[in-house]
């Protein structure tokens, strides 16, 4: 288990731990920065940004991207956070998918994830 320093108006906002896996994202997914909200592709167990279109199971989100990557041209390996208290308005959505339904998601999956503003 990684740890991480909080910083005020960062991506992660409590002392919840913070779990880390390593993934990979497919290629063609293009430039995808630190806090995107991503699903996996079921038939290769990569992963993509979550977009309310795909039908490829990436739809459905599954983590925080925890670096920003470029796999525009090619797969890159990544490191995505799996468990943490997040800062919603430092997340980043993809087109077809709202802040309840990523909330949603990460409770139907029992996913220790939680999304929190802090206003």
């Amino acid at each position: 288990m990684a740890s991480e320093t909080i910083l005020p108006g960062d991506l992660i906002i409590s002392d919840f731990p913070v779990e880390t896996m390593p993934i990979t994202i497919v290629s063609g997914a293009g430039e995808l920065k630190r806090g995107t909200v991503i699903g996996m592709i079921a038939a290769s167990r990569k992963y993509n940004q979550s977009l309310g279109a795909s039908n490829d199971g990436s739809e459905t989100p599954k983590a925080i991207l925890a670096v920003d990557v470029d796999a525009t041209a090619s797969d890159v390996a990544a490191v995505a956070y799996r468990a943490g208290t997040f800062n919603e308005d430092k997340l980043i959505l993809g087109a077809g998918i709202t802040l309840d339904g990523v909330k949603a998601a990460f409770e139907d999956a029992d996913a220790p994830i939680f999304i929190k503003s802090v206003k």
